[in-house]
């Protein structure tokens, strides 16, 4: 595919910034596939597809922390099955959560448009008395 990259051509063609991609090495999800003796970061075909996996977990709403969770696991398989029943688990998990938020919300509303009835109505009480 791409063999062996210096950091601004991989960050550029998987559109992201020289920035993304020292905090990824940073936090762990990315590692360059060679240094040489000055010091050049050399990436390999396997960092471009950590990138766009990085960039497909995203786009299904995972943290970095979760992503971090994860991403090894697409590599160690190469069916992507341990990866995804991992990544399942957390979105069931997220869902679970936006449902209580959700409860939470709906008797929060209720509680918000009873005290605005009985803001109004103490209002035109306070009206009819003047």
């Amino acid at each position: 595919m791409f063999s062996r990259m210096q950091i601004g051509e991989l960050a550029q063609r998987a559109g992201v910034s020289h920035r993304t991609i020292h905090y990824y090495e940073r936090i762990g999800l990315l590692k360059p596939a060679e240094r040489e003796g000055a010091g050049y970061r050399y990436y390999d075909d396997t960092s471009y597809q950590r990138l766009e996996k990085i960039a497909a977990l995203k786009r299904l709403g995972l943290s970095l922390d979760e992503i971090a969770a994860v991403i090894d696991l697409y590599f160690e398989d190469a069916s992507g099955i341990k990866g995804k029943e991992k990544v399942l688990r957390i979105l069931e998990a997220q869902i679970a959560k936006t449902d209580a938020q959700l409860t939470e919300l709906t008797a929060f509303r209720r509680d918000l448009e009873s005290n605005i009835a009985r803001m109004k109505s103490l209002i035109d009480q306070a009206r009819r008395t003047d």
